[in-house]
Protein backbone atom coordinates (compact mmCIF):
# COMPACT_ATOMS: atom_id res chain seq x y z
CA UNK A 1 0.00 0.00 0.00
CA UNK A 2 1.21 3.34 -0.93
CA UNK A 3 2.18 5.94 1.96
CA UNK A 4 -0.82 8.47 0.99
CA UNK A 5 -3.49 5.76 0.54
CA UNK A 6 -2.48 4.21 3.98
CA UNK A 7 -2.48 8.12 5.46
CA UNK A 8 -6.00 8.24 3.84
CA UNK A 9 -7.52 5.06 5.14
CA UNK A 10 -5.89 6.14 8.91
CA UNK A 11 -7.58 9.34 8.50
CA UNK A 12 -11.26 7.56 7.27
CA UNK A 13 -11.02 5.15 10.22
CA UNK A 14 -10.01 7.91 12.58
CA UNK A 15 -13.21 9.64 11.61
CA UNK A 16 -15.90 6.39 11.50
CA UNK A 17 -14.26 5.94 15.18
CA UNK A 18 -15.33 9.34 16.22
CA UNK A 19 -18.32 9.70 14.98
CA UNK A 20 -19.27 5.92 16.46
CA UNK A 21 -17.89 7.83 19.61
CA UNK A 22 -20.12 10.90 19.44
CA UNK A 23 -23.10 8.84 18.68
CA UNK A 24 -22.55 6.31 21.31
CA UNK A 25 -22.40 9.36 23.99
CA UNK A 26 -25.73 10.89 22.78
CA UNK A 27 -27.36 7.77 23.20
CA UNK A 28 -25.81 7.50 27.18
CA UNK A 29 -26.70 11.24 27.57
CA UNK A 30 -30.47 10.29 26.23
CA UNK A 31 -30.64 7.19 28.57
CA UNK A 32 -29.66 8.87 31.56
CA UNK A 33 -32.33 12.06 30.71
CA UNK A 34 -35.07 9.40 30.13
CA UNK A 35 -34.19 8.28 33.64
CA UNK A 36 -34.37 10.91 35.33
CA UNK A 37 -37.51 10.26 37.75
CA UNK A 38 -38.98 13.78 37.87
CA UNK A 39 -41.90 12.52 40.82
CA UNK A 40 -38.64 12.51 43.21
CA UNK A 41 -36.68 14.98 44.39
CA UNK A 42 -32.92 15.38 44.41
CA UNK A 43 -30.83 13.90 47.07
CA UNK A 44 -29.13 16.95 49.10
CA UNK A 45 -27.87 17.37 52.19
CA UNK A 46 -29.00 20.22 54.56
CA UNK A 47 -25.86 22.32 56.32
CA UNK A 48 -23.27 20.81 58.70
CA UNK A 49 -23.60 21.75 62.27
CA UNK A 50 -26.36 23.95 62.09
CA UNK A 51 -27.24 26.37 64.86
CA UNK A 52 -31.27 26.75 64.22
CA UNK A 53 -31.14 29.57 66.86
CA UNK A 54 -28.70 31.87 64.73
CA UNK A 55 -30.87 31.07 62.20
CA UNK A 56 -34.25 32.46 63.50
CA UNK A 57 -35.83 36.26 62.93
CA UNK A 58 -36.27 38.64 59.78
CA UNK A 59 -34.81 37.61 56.61
CA UNK A 60 -35.69 39.22 52.80
CA UNK A 61 -36.31 36.79 50.36
CA UNK A 62 -34.06 38.19 47.73
CA UNK A 63 -35.04 35.59 45.07
CA UNK A 64 -37.87 32.53 44.85
CA UNK A 65 -38.19 29.90 42.61
CA UNK A 66 -41.10 27.45 42.33
CA UNK A 67 -41.44 24.99 39.85
CA UNK A 68 -45.40 25.21 39.74
CA UNK A 69 -45.33 28.97 39.41
CA UNK A 70 -43.40 30.21 36.85
CA UNK A 71 -45.98 32.64 35.85
CA UNK A 72 -45.99 34.42 39.05
CA UNK A 73 -43.79 37.32 40.00
CA UNK A 74 -43.77 38.65 44.07
CA UNK A 75 -41.80 41.48 45.35
CA UNK A 76 -41.42 42.70 48.71
CA UNK A 77 -40.97 39.19 50.08
CA UNK A 78 -40.15 39.02 53.99
CA UNK A 79 -39.92 36.36 56.50
CA UNK A 80 -39.80 35.83 60.05
CA UNK A 81 -38.37 32.49 61.48
CA UNK A 82 -39.40 31.02 64.53
CA UNK A 83 -38.89 28.01 66.50
CA UNK A 84 -40.97 25.95 69.19
CA UNK A 85 -38.34 23.42 71.18
CA UNK A 86 -41.65 21.76 72.83
CA UNK A 87 -42.78 20.72 69.87
CA UNK A 88 -39.89 20.71 67.36
CA UNK A 89 -41.11 23.02 64.72
CA UNK A 90 -40.24 25.69 63.00
CA UNK A 91 -42.42 28.33 61.63
CA UNK A 92 -42.04 31.24 58.91
CA UNK A 93 -44.82 33.54 59.02
CA UNK A 94 -44.39 35.59 55.47
CA UNK A 95 -45.45 38.81 53.82
CA UNK A 96 -45.64 39.66 49.92
CA UNK A 97 -46.59 41.18 47.30
CA UNK A 98 -47.63 40.58 43.36
CA UNK A 99 -45.53 42.22 40.97
CA UNK A 100 -48.71 43.20 38.86
CA UNK A 101 -51.03 44.60 41.60
CA UNK A 102 -50.97 48.37 41.37
CA UNK A 103 -52.54 48.70 45.13
CA UNK A 104 -49.22 46.67 46.32
CA UNK A 105 -51.97 44.79 48.83
CA UNK A 106 -49.51 43.19 51.37
CA UNK A 107 -50.67 39.35 51.61
CA UNK A 108 -49.28 37.45 54.74
CA UNK A 109 -48.88 33.21 54.92
CA UNK A 110 -47.24 30.71 57.03
CA UNK A 111 -45.19 27.25 56.84
CA UNK A 112 -44.59 24.83 59.84
CA UNK A 113 -41.93 22.47 59.54
CA UNK A 114 -41.42 19.48 61.87
CA UNK A 115 -37.46 18.77 62.55
CA UNK A 116 -37.71 15.09 62.47
CA UNK A 117 -34.47 14.39 63.50
CA UNK A 118 -32.49 16.51 66.40
CA UNK A 119 -29.15 15.06 64.79
CA UNK A 120 -30.39 16.92 61.32
CA UNK A 121 -31.73 20.39 62.80
CA UNK A 122 -31.29 21.41 59.04
CA UNK A 123 -33.79 18.63 57.62
CA UNK A 124 -37.64 20.01 58.35
CA UNK A 125 -40.51 18.09 56.92
CA UNK A 126 -43.73 19.98 55.80
CA UNK A 127 -45.86 19.43 59.41
CA UNK A 128 -49.34 20.58 58.49
CA UNK A 129 -51.53 17.10 57.70
CA UNK A 130 -53.48 18.44 54.88
CA UNK A 131 -50.48 17.63 52.57
CA UNK A 132 -50.37 13.84 51.36
CA UNK A 133 -47.02 13.35 50.37
CA UNK A 134 -43.45 14.05 52.22
CA UNK A 135 -42.59 17.75 51.67
CA UNK A 136 -38.79 18.03 52.90
CA UNK A 137 -36.89 21.12 53.14
CA UNK A 138 -33.50 21.84 53.69
CA UNK A 139 -31.16 24.86 55.04
CA UNK A 140 -28.32 24.24 52.42
CA UNK A 141 -25.97 26.58 53.15
CA UNK A 142 -25.96 29.77 55.70
CA UNK A 143 -23.66 32.44 57.14
CA UNK A 144 -26.71 33.45 59.59
CA UNK A 145 -25.66 37.33 59.76
CA UNK A 146 -26.15 37.79 55.96
CA UNK A 147 -27.34 35.31 53.79
CA UNK A 148 -28.97 31.89 53.33
CA UNK A 149 -30.26 29.27 50.81
CA UNK A 150 -33.23 26.94 51.44
CA UNK A 151 -34.82 24.54 49.07
CA UNK A 152 -37.70 22.66 49.21
CA UNK A 153 -39.29 19.70 47.82
CA UNK A 154 -42.34 18.09 47.68
CA UNK A 155 -43.39 14.36 46.43
CA UNK A 156 -47.07 12.87 46.01
CA UNK A 157 -47.93 9.73 44.50
CA UNK A 158 -48.20 9.59 40.97
CA UNK A 159 -47.45 13.58 40.57
CA UNK A 160 -44.55 15.76 39.61
CA UNK A 161 -42.29 16.87 42.17
CA UNK A 162 -42.83 20.10 43.26
CA UNK A 163 -39.16 22.35 43.37
CA UNK A 164 -38.89 25.42 45.28
CA UNK A 165 -36.19 27.74 46.63
CA UNK A 166 -35.33 30.62 48.45
CA UNK A 167 -32.01 32.80 48.27
CA UNK A 168 -32.28 34.97 51.53
CA UNK A 169 -30.71 37.89 52.80
CA UNK A 170 -30.64 39.90 56.33
CA UNK A 171 -30.82 42.78 54.09
CA UNK A 172 -32.95 44.40 51.50
CA UNK A 173 -30.86 43.45 48.80
CA UNK A 174 -27.42 40.53 48.28
CA UNK A 175 -24.51 41.12 46.09
CA UNK A 176 -24.03 39.24 42.67
CA UNK A 177 -20.96 37.41 43.44
CA UNK A 178 -23.06 35.73 46.78
CA UNK A 179 -25.90 35.07 44.85
CA UNK A 180 -23.78 33.39 42.36
CA UNK A 181 -21.85 31.23 45.06
CA UNK A 182 -25.65 29.97 46.34
CA UNK A 183 -27.21 29.40 42.79
CA UNK A 184 -24.50 26.80 42.12
CA UNK A 185 -25.03 25.07 45.30
CA UNK A 186 -28.58 24.12 43.75
CA UNK A 187 -29.59 21.34 41.71
CA UNK A 188 -28.49 22.07 37.79
CA UNK A 189 -32.24 21.92 37.18
CA UNK A 190 -33.19 24.95 39.50
CA UNK A 191 -33.19 28.43 38.01
CA UNK A 192 -34.61 31.29 39.33
CA UNK A 193 -37.23 32.59 36.81
CA UNK A 194 -39.04 34.57 40.22
CA UNK A 195 -37.31 38.17 41.75
CA UNK A 196 -38.77 39.22 44.52
CA UNK A 197 -37.66 43.22 44.31
CA UNK A 198 -37.66 44.41 48.04
CA UNK A 199 -39.12 47.65 48.61
CA UNK A 200 -41.27 48.67 51.47
CA UNK A 201 -44.89 48.25 51.24
CA UNK A 202 -47.43 50.30 52.92
CA UNK A 203 -48.35 49.95 56.29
Amino acid sequence: MEPGTRRHSEFRWLTITLLVIGLLADDASSVWKRREDKTKCPKVKGIRNFDISEFLGSWYIVQYYASSEEALAYRCMRAELSVSHENAEVTMNFTYSFTDDPINELLVGNITWKIPSPDLPAHWIHAELPYEGVYNTYVLDSDYKSWALLMHCAEKSKSPRYLSSFIMSREASLGANVISYLREKLPKYVCFDIISENKELPK
